[in-house]
């Protein structure tokens, strides 16, 4: 009985901090988001999304051609922004890093928020991942974006979408931003904040995530890192300056204790924090990170500067440690959120996309030499759909290299309701693990196949039948499909 009474309150406790951790965000002083359901507003509730002008027609998204921006709103105030949702394609498979978010509070001529739309959605590098946290979830294999952040505005927002990306044709949106008009807004009301940093090779000294003068809250970091080398690049510790400190008052002990974790990275997603991405310690490997000062918000009066140390081991191929801790000129991009009065505005632009993404060299399949076996495949908007209704069906394609080194080797493939069982083989030997492409959903996903050493020249990549899926389901008539949009090489010695 005692141990009954006992879990009863623990549930309780759990919803009742639930609640009060949502109060921030109920657009009610002193309410948490189920209390505020039961209340009276004045606000009104509104949206301006991607939906199609024809209000029975169904072309809802938006198109954005390279080098184009989009206002996606553009809200008369007094307002609260509540939700933002987004969904995309592109043939790029990073385009998330290729397309800047911006956000403009009353009528600023510099934006409050510019940051790539991956980034500010939890998930560096333009990787598309799924996370589940309290302010941000994404679904979809990493496609399906939302944001749940208050954003109020006094006189005015807008919200623009910028595609930098050349060469993959349009950029393709579906969104949603929810807000609600309000009468007033108190004088003293905070503006939402985001800021991207990066260093291609991090520089001697600590990494800055923010540095801002006024007065508010800070509420979540993104920290995403490209290794360089081998080893733990996570040994650094954060360390907070609030308002002219010449030493942190707060400071931890290593880069995965900020984040929640021990012992190094794996993969998770919780309410507060979690590691969206993680390959692993080798070069060539990616991470994020996340972190959200929900019931820990870090106050400043005057100002706040961030930083954190990236340090860590450095291990060779042949297993020689050389260090524990030392500097590493890691890749290293990272995301402030924060609330704040005066808004304020960055005076250095965000770098170029060639700057910001690794030297990838991005094939689309559909452009090269190619040869099917037997001869049964179509060309489709995203790519290359092979179904040889065989299963030991193969596909190769044929790439050219201009320089020898060390390469870092993936492909975007397609599963498929008709998918099957395929070995990915480059220069006729097996390059990782044979693939289970059987899926409902038919779901475009990068596969990482691991690091060759590979010469100038040209170079084959074949998909090899494997046999049906054991999961197939034999109501469907087999078809040993399997699709690809594109290979992806990243080498290494030019990062």
């Amino acid at each position: 009985m005692k141990i009954f009474f006992a879990k009863i309150l623990m549930i309780c406790f759990s919803i009742a901090s639930f609640n009060n951790l949502n109060a921030q965000q109920a657009g009610s002083a002193g309410l948490s988001v189920l209390d505020q359901l039961t209340h009276a507003s004045s606000a009104q509730s509104r949206r301006v999304s991607s939906s199609d002008l024809n209000f029975n027609g169904n072309g809802d998204s938006k198109e954005i051609m390279p080098g184009e921006t989009l206002i996606l709103a553009d809200l008369e105030g007094p307002g609260i922004i509540k939700h933002i949702w987004n969904t995309t394609a592109s043939l790029n498979p990073f385009s998330s890093n290729a397309v800047i978010l911006r956000i403009y509070w009353d009528n600023a001529e510099k934006p409050s928020i510019e940051v790539p739309l991956g980034d500010f959605f939890g998930v560096g590098h333009g990787k598309n991942k799924d996370l589940e946290s309290l302010p941000i979830s994404v679904s979809s294999l990493g496609r399906s974006r939302s944001c749940f952040w208050d954003m109020p505005f006094k006189k005015h927002a807008k919200i623009t979408l910028t595609n930098e990306m050349q060469g993959f044709g349009p950029f393709e949106l579906y969104y949603y931003v929810d807000w609600e008009k309000v009468e007033s807004l108190p004088k003293d009301i905070l503006y939402f904040h985001a800021r991207y940093n990066q260093q291609n090779r991090a520089a001697s000294g600590d990494h800055t995530i923010l540095n801002t003068t006024g007065k508010g809250n800070y509420v979540g970091t993104v920290y995403s890192v490209l290794q360089v080398v081998n080893g733990w690049f996570g040994e650094g510790d954060d360390r907070f300056y609030t308002d002219g400190e010449k030493h942190p008052s707060i400071q931890g002990t290593g880069t995965e204790d900020y984040f929640g974790d021990s012992w190094g990275f794996r993969e998770f997603s919780s309410a507060y924090h979690g590691v969206s991405l993680y390959e692993g310690p080798l070069v060539g490997d990616r991470v994020s990170a996340y972190r959200w000062h929900l019931k820990d918000p870090i106050r400043f009066s005057k100002s706040l500067k961030f930083d954190i140390e990236h340090r860590g081991s450095v291990v060779d191929d042949d297993g020689t440690k050389h260090s524990s801790s030392n500097e590493r000129a890691d890749w290293i991009s990272s995301v402030a959120f924060w609330y704040q009065t005066p808004a304020v505005y960055s005076d250095s632009k965000i770098a170029p996309l060639a700057q910001r993404t690794p030297p990838y060299q991005i094939l689309l399949a559909s452009a090269l030499p190619m040869t099917a076996t037997p001869n049964k495949f179509t060309k489709e908007p995203e790519g290359i759909r092979f179904a040889p209704e065989t299963p030991a069906g193969e596909i190769e394609f044929t790439f050219e290299l201009k320089l020898p080194g060390r390469y870092k080797f993936s492909a975007v493939l397609v599963d498929d309701l008709f998918g099957s069982q395929y070995q990915p083989m480059l220069d006729n030997q097996p390059a990782g693990a044979a693939l289970n492409m059987l899926s409902k959903g038919g779901d475009w996903s990068e596969y990482v196949f691991g690091t060759f050493n590979l010469s100038s020249g040209s170079h084959k990549f074949k998909l090899k039948g494997q046999g049906a899926s054991p999961n197939r389901s034999t109501l469907l008539k087999p078809q040993f499909a399997i699709g690809i949009s594109s290979l992806i090489l990243l080498r290494l010695e030019d990062i």
